[in-house]
This record gives C-alpha cells, structure tokens and sequence, in this order.
C-alpha cells in the first residue's frame, strides 16, 4: 500500500532535521576535540618547550609511513588509467 504524500513529506521533514542536528553535533565534538587538543599542546609546551613541534614532526613522519604502507598494500587495477591508481 503506497503512503499518500501527506504522510511522507512530515517523515521526510523529521529525518532532514535529524540529519541536521546529527550534523551540528558532529561539528561541535570536532571543535570541542580541538579546543582540548590545543589546551593539552599548550599545557605541554609549558612544561617541555618545543613539545608541539616535536610532536608534530613525528606526526608527519607517521603520516608518512602510513601513506607508504597503503600505496603498498593497494591492489594494482590495470583497467584503471596510470594517474588514478
């Protein structure tokens, strides 16, 4: 039995504003773990100077490594062109 358009567009509604408020969430959790990354930086820079730069130096290393290890494991599709495998 089809659902006649007066019961679909308020469902339809109600999930766009969930997915909205999921989405405001979202983006607050990032800004909070961002606020508590730099504080934890900050903090650390005071009893370690240079700690930030450190740490993003090994961050970068570790990005690095990372990149190298998935371009390795990464199954090689002939069919694809060359600039996109």
């Amino acid at each position: 039995m089809l659902q006649d358009e007066s019961q679909v567009l308020p469902q339809k509604a109600k999930l766009m504003e969930q997915l909205n408020s999921l989405k405001r969430e979202d983006e607050m959790l990032y800004n909070i773990l961002a606020i508590d990354i730099w504080a934890l930086a900050k903090t650390m820079d005071e009893y370690q100077p240079g700690f930030w730069s450190l740490f993003m130096k090994n961050r970068e290393q570790a990005l690095k490594r990372f990149l190298d290890e998935m371009i390795k494991a990464k199954p090689a599709d002939t069919k694809r062109p060359p600039f996109l495998r």
